[in-house]
């Protein structure tokens, strides 16, 4: 198994910048890809962004390229994702997956292992 757990949620004014993070740990060896997700109020989850594990390929969804990144430092077996422009609309718990194949993928059935979720709230 591979166990992540998110970090770096919070409260910001709409227009300012947040950063999560996630640590990966057990199975890592694997290399898995990894992802962030994430679900607003009577919403279901959706993908943001990807990234596999050397770090080499990524995508982001289109709807929030050019406001969020996607990165990771292998050395510490975390990743990033990096929020710019914050809108209300971002508002939502964000969830960090790791998948069972090593391509970058935006299917959220191919992410097996799940965090718990970290609460970003964008005020207006």
């Amino acid at each position: 198994q591979v166990q992540v757990v998110e970090s770096g949620g919070g409260l910001v004014q709409a227009g300012g910048s947040l950063r999560l993070s996630c640590l990966a740990s057990g199975r890592t060896f694997t290399k898995p890809a990894m992802a962030w997700f994430r679900q607003a109020p009577g919403k279901e989850r959706e993908f943001v962004a990807s990234i596999n594990w050397s770090g080499g390929s990524s995508y982001v969804a289109e709807s929030m390229k050019g406001r969020f990144t996607i990165s990771r430092e292998n050395d510490k077996n975390t990743i990033y994702l990096e929020m710019n422009s914050l809108k209300p609309e971002d508002t939502a718990v964000y969830y960090c997956a790791a998948s069972t194949i090593v391509m970058v993928t935006t299917n959220r059935d191919r992410y097996r292992y799940w965090g718990q979720g970290t609460q970003v709230t964008v005020s207006s």
